[in-house]
């Protein structure tokens, strides 16, 4: 695996611009808490760490990762100011083929909300094969995907606003 030794989460090679002008969401999957709580973490943290004020992240809970792309358009009515929102979430393969619709409708659904509102809908959603995987990801050995999702928020608000 490419991976298999690898930090995903290493930032070290880009820039990042200053995330002070922009206004984020992070809407964050329950289910599997112990992962989508990991996430939310690291993408809070990166956001703030690169100059987003607190009072411009506004932060939802939903009940699972199917759900996120409806927050997303819900966050994107109400609050139109809102420069990029973040979808959090876990979905862990199990016996039947549940993961596959789950996977596939949440990776569409974020698509089409940003595509629909012309602004960054953040696909943040770890799709791993077992519970291992997602703690790797999710703060462990391969970093945070959460971190990335922040990271990608603050890139493509700043190439939305500066085009």
């Amino acid at each position: 695996m490419a991976t298999q030794l690898k930090n995903l989460s290493d930032f070290s090679h880009t820039t990042v611009p200053d995330a002070s002008p922009y206004k984020f969401a992070i809407a964050v999957a329950e289910w599997n808490a112990e992962i989508t709580g990991s996430l939310y973490n690291g993408a809070l943290e990166k956001l703030l760490a690169y100059g987003a004020k607190e009072d411009n992240i506004l932060s939802v809970a939903v009940p699972g990762s199917f759900e996120l792309s409806g927050a997303a358009e819900i966050l994107l009515n109400k609050h139109p100011e809102l420069d990029a929102v973040i979808c959090l979430g876990c979905v862990i393969q199990g016996e039947t083929r549940h993961f596959d619709f789950i996977c596939d409708a949440v990776a569409n659904g974020v698509t089409q909300v940003g595509i629909k509102h012309a602004k960054p809908v953040i696909f943040g959603v770890l799709t791993t094969d077992d519970q291992q995987q997602a703690i790797d990801r999710a703060g462990g050995k391969h970093g945070n995907k959460g971190d990335e999702a922040a990271i990608t928020a603050i890139k493509m608000a700043h190439m939305a606003a500066t085009l």
